[in-house]
């Protein structure tokens, strides 16, 4: 792959460790799974759409403090960056948002989790269509490894059924595409942003869009969802800060460091994450498919994150 010198602005995410980062990718995938139990809550006071840009809207707020308390102010980015910036956001906030609200509405559970474990492999894809990544045997091992930890995880929750492919499947694939393709667009911006600025710039530019679009849609946010009661409160503050801030913010600055591809190998924690805090906080109980689900996407992360080996010169004749 063929790479610009970093820029003075990038040094702080060519400074970390692959290990650190995936180590901290592992604490954002675990967050991340706590989230979609919170988001399920959540839906019970909110609209999906309102409920998005609130969330979104509470992400932007704790990645503005962030900012100026590292910073000490707003950076101040030319046109071609801000237009990159818009085009992130309006592929990892707006559209994705809108297309995965939208196809949850009109497709499965089961059906929804096993389309967005797919990221990965779209991510991989990506990549080697962009930036001309090696799609080697032993990642694509590694992702089919980690699709079947998460088929087995999903399949297996009592109650699950797959139905026939519909809309809504089709917005869920859309909205997996849409946020691939934004990544593809930091790792871009990688070279010329600091993760801090290039994830507050990405989260205001999408939140502006989403927020407009809920404000004139069919069910803006009323004040009797805005005051459902502290409980709420409290989960879209975790939420907004903790699982779509401060998890994104760990996001971007992993693909910065490891590249997209292997970034989103992590992707398949999150349903992992998801069932084991179920299981610890709602008494459900752990099968052996469980345990196969958690053993492939061990696997499946250790294959898909390993970077390529490098090429042995031949000695000269």
């Amino acid at each position: 792959m063929n790479q610009p010198a970093p820029s003075s602005s990038s040094s702080a995410s060519a400074g970390a460790t692959p290990a650190a980062v995936q180590a901290w990718l592992l604490l954002g995938m675990l967050v991340w799974g706590v989230n979609v139990s919170a988001v399920k809550v959540l839906t019970g006071f909110f609209e999906a759409l309102p409920l998005a840009a609130l969330r979104m809207a509470v992400a932007c707020v704790a990645l503005s403090a962030i900012l100026l308390w590292r910073r000490g102010g707003v950076p101040a980015f030319g046109m071609r960056r801000l237009a990159a910036l818009a085009g992130c956001g309006f592929l990892m906030v707006y559209a994705n948002q809108i297309l995965f609200a939208l196809g949850l509405q009109r497709s499965t559970a089961t059906n929804g989790a096993l389309i967005m474990a797919l990221s990965p492999l779209v991510s991989a894809l990506m990549a080697a269509l962009v930036f001309r990544e090696a799609l080697t045997a032993r990642r694509l091992v590694g992702v089919a490894l980690g699709f079947a930890g998460v088929a087995a995880v999903v399949l297996s929750h009592p109650g699950a059924s797959l139905s026939h492919a519909g809309l809504g499947d089709l917005l869920l694939a859309l909205s997996v595409v849409s946020f691939a393709v934004g990544g593809v667009g930091v790792q871009r911006l990688a070279r010329q942003i600091d993760p801090l600025s290039m994830s507050w710039g990405i989260y205001v530019m999408g939140t502006a869009m989403l927020v407009l679009h809920t404000l004139l849609g069919p069910s803006p946010l009323g004040a009797a969802q805005l005051f459902p009661g502290a409980w709420p409160w409290v989960l879209v503050l975790f939420s907004g800060v903790a699982a779509t801030a401060a998890g994104n913010l760990i996001w971007n600055r992993a693909i910065s460091v490891i590249g997209v591809a292997r970034t989103a190998v992590f992707l398949y924690w999150v349903p992992v994450f998801g069932v084991a805090v179920a299981a610890l906080l709602l008494g459900e109980v752990l099968t052996w498919w469980h345990l196969f689900g958690f053993a492939a996407v061990m696997s499946g992360t250790w294959l898909g994150t390993r970077p390529a080996a490098a090429a042995v010169p031949k000695p000269a004749p």
